[in-house]
């Protein structure tokens, strides 16, 4: 799987560019399945989110890019579907576009609805994160991000990638998200990690990670 790790969409030039490398043909000709999930979670969830999401409402771009097509794929719904059928509808996407909202309320319904296992077998899709939608791709998310509880406890994500992601740096809409939090947060996560604004994501192809900004990063590494 190529992994697209966006901040806040497809908001640029650049980002837009890596998009395209990653797929090796032109969005018009990709087939899209958008996950809303993530924006159901979190105690400020409401339901205008995912559908700006689905719809292309959003300003966060990624469902409105000219793909070929796009479905919906909401993973609370796939343990009441046949596993052959849903499967055979993510192994046919080129693309999936997953939404923000909260990264441990989409951790835990990647692992219930069997989409988190059939992650590595996906070879040549591209799999394009928002905010939460990258951020549960890490080991772990931190404390500061803790909103929706999983039954387990902790913050642990996935662990498809070995460094952790510090979203919406310095954005005026989360006045938290300072470079000060960062390096606070990142002091303590126990992995590498980057803090990333609006302008940037992070592509990782066979395990190489590389920066796609516009804007402004910070990189923490706990070993130096």
């Amino acid at each position: 799987m190529k992994l697209l790790l966006t901040d806040s969409g497809v908001k640029n030039a650049s980002i837009q560019d890596a998009l395209v490398g990653l797929l090796g043909k032109p969005v018009a000709e990709a087939d899209a399945l958008c996950i809303p999930t993530a924006g159901y979670g979190g105690p400020g969830a409401d339901p205008r989110g995912p559908w700006r999401f689905v719809s292309g409402r959003s300003e966060l771009h990624m469902t409105d890019l000219g793909w070929k097509s796009v479905g919906v794929l909401e993973l609370t719904a796939l343990p009441g579907i046949d596993r052959e059928r849903w499967v055979s509808w993510v192994r046919e996407a080129d693309v999936l576009l997953v939404n923000g909202g909260d990264p441990l309320y989409l951790a835990h319904w990647m692992r219930e609805s069997g989409l988190a296992a059939l992650l590595p077998s996906l070879h040549d899709t591209v799999y394009v994160g928002l905010s939460a939608g990258s951020m549960v791709m890490a080991p772990r998310v931190g404390e500061d991000f803790v909103g929706w509880r999983p039954p387990s406890g902790g913050d642990s994500t996935l662990g498809v990638v070995d460094f952790c992601i510090f979203p919406h740096l310095d954005h005026p809409a989360c006045p938290e998200n300072t470079t000060a939090a960062a390096e606070k947060w990142a002091a303590g996560i126990g992995h590498r990690a980057y803090a990333t604004d609006d302008q940037t994501a992070l592509t990782v192809v066979d395990g190489a990670v590389e920066v796609v900004s516009e804007g402004r990063w910070r990189f923490f590494d706990p070993a130096s």
